[in-house]
């Protein structure tokens, strides 16, 4: 185990990757603060069965789009773990594959305010935490998506909005925290703080089966999509090695990509996860629910 004493803090992981991150942290002995919108009791009693005598872990409940909740999950955290070295900003929903036209206002107001203003709340609560930690030094991770490199999401044009906002947000504090604001005293903090970019890939999740067709399920989630669990164990040892502010950590590298497509056109090997017909494949003893998403617990 190497974990350092200072604990994360994970939204939106009551399944999915973020739970799988929980699990990957855990099992190197980061104690760990679970969040979502929902119940998360269920959650962390899996993960603390999984993880006996390695890291901890606390649940509790958080809308990351209302700034009161936000503000108590951060003192939360700072009651159950003291310190605070990671803040993953994973929290995110898409809001269904449909035209604009066709997407409900409420929808609209959904997605921008947990993707977006929920990433802005928690980036802020985080670092306010960390300003104070002396001699720590505190990583915050936002998690990127399809629409951040700015080509169209049809389908997901709200999604793609707020996602595409990050990296300019990203970009913003890495230049705030280096030099300051021009005008401004350069604020100096007892901690510092690093931000960073987590781009986990397609996963095998609600998010991305939610509404998808067989066509997008045989290309390219076929291809490039990949388990939680596969996810999980490749990023959290990056972000642990990531040292320099404005850090950008990937599953999906330029390597893995050209692997899969020579492995799936080339070599015409098959998806282990979706069969010819674009239907996901069931594993035995495994549950999944009606749009194929695999229970992770």
């Amino acid at each position: 185990m190497d974990g350092n004493g200072a604990g994360v803090v994970i939204t939106g992981a009551a399944g999915g990757v973020g739970f799988a991150y929980a699990e990957e942290f855990m099992s190197r002995g980061y104690n760990v603060v679970i969040c979502d919108v929902k119940d998360c009791s269920t959650a962390a009693k899996a993960l603390e069965i999984r993880n006996p005598n390695r890291g901890k872990v606390f649940q509790t409940i958080c809308d990351v789009s209302d700034s009161q909740s936000v503000e108590a999950l951060g003192n939360f955290a700072k009651e159950k773990m003291g310190t605070i070295g990671y803040w993953i900003n994973n929290a995110g929903v898409n809001g269904g594959r449909r035209a604009l036209m066709d997407v409900p206002m409420s929808q609209v107001e959904l997605v921008v305010k947990v993707n977006l203003m929920g990433t802005l709340l928690c980036t802020k609560m985080a670092m306010n935490i960390m300003a104070n930690q002396a001699g720590c030094t505190g990583h915050i991770f936002n998690t990127v998506g399809s629409g951040v490199k700015g080509g169209g999401t049809p389908g997901y044009a709200c999604y793609g909005a707020t996602k595409r906002g990050l990296p300019q947000l990203t970009a913003s504090l890495v230049d705030e925290l280096d030099k300051g604001v021009q005008g401004y005293d350069k604020k100096q903090t007892a901690g510092t703080i690093q931000v960073h970019s987590l781009s986990p890939g397609m996963v095998f999740t609600k998010l991305l089966l939610d509404n998808s067709t067989s066509e997008l399920r045989k290309f390219p989630f076929g291809v490039l999509a990949a388990q939680p669990e596969e996810v999980a164990q490749d990023l959290v040892p990056k972000i642990l090695a990531t040292t320099t502010n404005g850090g950008s950590v990937e599953f999906l590298t330029t390597d893995r990509i050209l692997t899969k497509f020579f492995e799936r056109f080339i070599l015409q090997k098959k998806s282990e996860y979706i069969d010819d017909d674009g239907n996901v494949i069931k594993v035995p003893g495994e549950q999944y629910d009606e749009d194929g998403v695999r229970a992770l617990y």
